[in-house]
């Protein structure tokens, strides 16, 4: 499907064609014509001042009985006996959703061996009811049974909405979820509101974050987002009051197909940025792979993670798991040193929301500085191995 065209109306003036973001159409000698690579974004349609172009109607009406959903859940991602720092997150925008929509907020916590204290910790962070779902097939993760769990428990409750961490379980599981409930999903949320008629407005980068494209799910429930750690603020509520059930399912949920025999843990932090106190991200600057040696030492010296811009990595100086940006991580710590990073747009969507922020490139009007705490104008290579020796030094090390 691609977006239509009201010949009679249309100008031949090209300023759709400017605006496509996927090169999708193309202008002729008295015509402009719409490929199949067309994606149905609505840029085109929105810039077309003639009103020649449309999106065409798709779906089959609303599904049935809609108002048989309600209420708002988070899935609350159990991960080596603790919640995931997401939930509690997901848990605080959850309780503003719930709140606006006039409905409770439930949490769901799967595992095995869940104690009532890890499960009353979601229930101060805003949640009326925990449904908790302990199973010793639950204890190490598999795609095919928590998805069957998370179904059967949707199918007895019924939620209107529903959001997930988009962190590598929540990535792996909740689609299949989606698929087996046959309603939508939008993934790597960062921004999540209720529209007026009481939808969920689902905000996300597309386009390689060119552009922010808000979604909604109208005809089908529960509607479901993943959403990025760390762009949401968790905010504990004292005292709040709230139900833990202990929910028993049939046993057909707990068959899989799949046994875990063991999980090697990562041997450093590189690759959980999304959870560090502290993150050394290099970029362009460096000029090479091999310069990421010097990112690698004072990141492992102050217990940080490594990180890197989306021009060091489409590069090939470091893999993708280290982007931070909107179209790689997006992440908060308490200290963020930006290396030789010039701070594109993308980047600092990722990374702006850091308590503090050190920024070190010798162009003294890169973007980095505009969002940066503290400003470094020197030569990276020269800064930070002094940065490096004096640490060193402090610590009686040399």
């Amino acid at each position: 499907m691609k977006a239509l065209i009201d010949r009679k109306k249309c100008t031949v003036c090209g300023v759709c064609t400017d605006a496509c973001p996927v090169g999708a159409i193309e202008l002729k000698e008295d015509h402009i014509e719409i490929s199949d690579d067309c994606t149905l974004c609505g840029i085109c349609v929105d810039t077309c001042e003639f009103g020649a172009l449309s999106l065409p109607e798709v779906g089959t009406g609303p599904a049935a009985d809609l108002s048989s959903y309600r209420g708002v859940w988070v899935y609350a991602e159990w991960r080596d006996g603790a919640v995931h720092s997401v939930s509690h997150e997901l848990l605080s925008a959850g309780r503003v959703l719930a709140d606006k929509k006039g409905v409770e907020l439930g949490a769901v916590l799967l595992g095995s061996g869940i104690s009532e204290d890890t499960a009353r910790e979601l229930v101060s962070y805003g949640a009326d009811n925990v449904y908790v779902v302990d199973r010793p097939e639950l204890a190490k993760f598999t795609d095919e049974i928590y998805s069957n769990v998370l179904v059967e428990l949707i199918k007895q409750k019924r939620p209107e909405i529903l959001l997930a961490g988009a962190t590598s379980i929540g990535r792996s599981f909740v689609p299949r979820v989606a698929a087996s409930l046959q309603t939508g999903l939008t993934a790597d949320c960062t921004e999540l509101g209720i529209s007026p008629e009481g939808l969920l407005l689902q905000t996300r980068p597309a386009f390689g974050g060119n552009i922010m494209a808000t979604i909604i799910c109208p005809n089908s429930r529960p509607q479901m987002a993943t959403v990025r750690p760390k762009v949401m603020r968790p905010e504990k509520r004292e005292g709040y009051e709230g139900e833990v059930e202990r929910v028993n399912l049939p046993e057909s949920c707990f068959r899989g197909r799949v046994e875990v025999l063991e999980v090697i843990p990562e041997k450093d932090q590189t690759g959980r940025l999304t959870e560090a106190d502290v993150i050394v991200t290099g970029g362009r600057g460096l000029r090479k792979a091999e310069n990421f040696a010097i990112v690698e030492e004072l990141a492992n010296l102050v217990n940080g993670a490594v990180g890197a811009s989306r021009g060091a990595v489409e590069e090939g100086w470091i893999a993708p798991s280290h982007q931070v940006g909107q179209t790689g991580r997006t992440v908060a710590p308490a200290l963020y040193v930006a290396v030789g990073v010039s701070g594109a747009i993308q980047h600092l969507v990722g990374m702006q929301g850091s308590k503090v922020i050190i920024a070190v490139n010798k162009d003294p009007h890169a973007p980095i500085f505009d969002v940066a705490t503290y400003g470094v104008i020197a030569d990276l290579f020269d800064f930070v191995p002094a940065l490096i020796k004096r640490i060193r030094r402090e610590r009686g090390e040399i």
